[in-house]
């Protein structure tokens, strides 16, 4: 009996000990990803551990330079116990952080370090050393430089410009802020390496030349300069728009038998609710996409066309306001120019380009919207009939269509208008071959062939 008993003493010594020995935690795999290839004042961070054993126990990420370590990050984990073999653990875990000068102040340019310390689970008897991985990466904290080059910038509220600039080897990205509207930077067809230019615009609903020239590096450092040396607020028009019971009858089935994922609130005036707020936003947020993807050359070289003989019902900026048996419903800006001419009038394209849209969309009705390059486009509003299709293109007077009442129209016509990244922009500027000649064209010099 003594000897079983002490047999049985005998394993169970082994069991603690080879627990002791061989059930800390397993070395953690630590990935360090950078979201750029230099830091700067303020650069991303992901850290993907594992340990699929014990668990995580703890994570700290710093940022060392020289002698000075400064912490980014630290995180505790509950592991699980030396003599458990099932239970709750974290296996893995992605963490991000940011490291560059808006973290660590003292930071200078030359290199530095990540380090990313994890721990082991240990025993009783066994405290095993922590897994350091480090990615070095240097660190770059001076603006790429730029310049501007071409001079009388006169910005117009809801008007477009161009400038022309020069930016450093540095950047990776530049072009002009206005707002909460980007308009990125092309290589200057012509010019230098590092010669740039930009078509922006003031936004129609900004009171002032909040407009900026940006370029970016790698790590995120900005270099700024201003360009607009006189500054128009136009004022727009104010309108009363009486809806009926008859209008609404007439648009709202029609939009929404063209829009699925609009859902029906039952009545008319909930729905023409939905649509001049929601599939408005919609409409809006594609037109951008379709701006983003525009093709970076000139499609065209002439002044833009206007409707011929098209008498104007509405213009540019007309503030809107929406009543319905006596009580304001709702208010939008109408961003184009309504023209009317005779019932299904042939329409022109404004200019030479290629086709991006030729359907039904949304509260335009039946459109084409035509890519004239670098993020400028003309669209077609409430057409009866589309003569064109997708990728086509076209030259400045095909009839790519006729005029209509479909989407938001109360009667027959053309709502033209122009896009600058998606961005609805005052066509009259677009129809002044003088304008163009002097604000666009001068400017450019040999890089847009422009023809009077």
């Amino acid at each position: 009996m003594i000897p079983l008993l002490a047999v049985l003493l005998c394993a169970a010594a082994l069991i603690v000990l080879g627990v002791e020995v061989f059930h800390v935690g397993s070395p953690p795999e630590i990935r360090i990803v950078a979201g750029a290839p230099v830091i700067g004042k303020q650069t991303g961070i992901r850290i993907e551990v594992s340990e699929p054993q014990r668990g995580l126990s703890d994570l700290k990420i710093e940022l060392v330079q020289g002698d000075r370590t400064g912490k980014l990050l630290e995180k505790a984990y509950q592991p699980r116990g030396q003599f458990q073999f099932w239970g709750p653990r974290t296996e893995r875990d992605t963490l991000t952080c940011d490291a560059g000068r808006s973290v660590v102040p003292w930071l200078i340019e030359g290199s530095a370090t990540v380090r990313v310390t994890a721990g082991r689970a240990g025993t009783w008897l066994r405290s095993p050393g922590p897994v350091i991985r480090e990615l070095t990466l240097p660190v770059r904290l001076t603006p790429p430089a730029l310049q501007v080059k071409s001079s009388r910038t006169f910005a117009t509220r809801g008007g477009c410009e161009v400038v022309v600039y020069q930016v450093g080897e540095s950047a990776v990205r530049d072009g002009v802020r206005a707002g909460a509207w980007w308009f990125p930077g092309y290589p200057l067809p012509g010019g230098g390496k590092q010669d740039r230019f930009a078509f922006f615009a003031v936004p129609y609903d900004m009171n002032g030349p909040d407009a900026r020239l940006l370029a970016v590096d790698a790590a995120g450092n900005e270099a700024e300069a201003r360009m607009i040396d006189t500054f128009t607020k136009k004022e727009f028009r104010r309108d009363t728009i009486q809806l009926t019971d008859s209008f609404l009858g007439k648009v709202v089935p029609e939009i929404l038998s063209h829009s699925p994922q609009l859902q029906d609130r039952g009545n008319l005036v909930d729905n023409f609710l939905e649509i001049n707020t929601k599939l408005r936003q919609e409409n809006a947020g594609e037109l951008k996409k379709m701006g983003a993807a525009s093709q970076p050359r000139f499609l065209w070289r002439r002044p833009f066309l206007a409707m011929p003989n098209g008498k104007v019902m509405a213009g540019f900026g007309d503030h809107r306001t929406y009543r319905y048996e006596g009580r304001d419903l709702d208010s939008q800006d109408h961003l184009g120019f309504d023209l009317a001419v005779t019932r299904n009038s042939p329409v022109p394209a404004a200019n030479d380009g290629v086709v991006v849209c030729a359907r039904y969309f949304g509260i335009y009705g039946n459109t084409v919207v035509i890519d004239h390059g670098y993020g400028l486009m003309s669209l077609y509003g409430h057409l009866s009939s589309i003569g064109v299709k997708d990728s086509q293109q076209v030259r400045r007077g095909d009839i790519i269509g006729a005029t209509g009442e479909t989407g938001l129209a109360g009667g027959d016509h053309l709502h033209f208008t122009i896009l600058l990244q998606g961005l609805p922009v005052n066509p009259v500027e677009w129809w002044d071959a003088h304008w163009i000649e002097d604000r666009i064209a001068g400017k450019l010099g040999t890089a847009l062939a422009f023809e009077r």
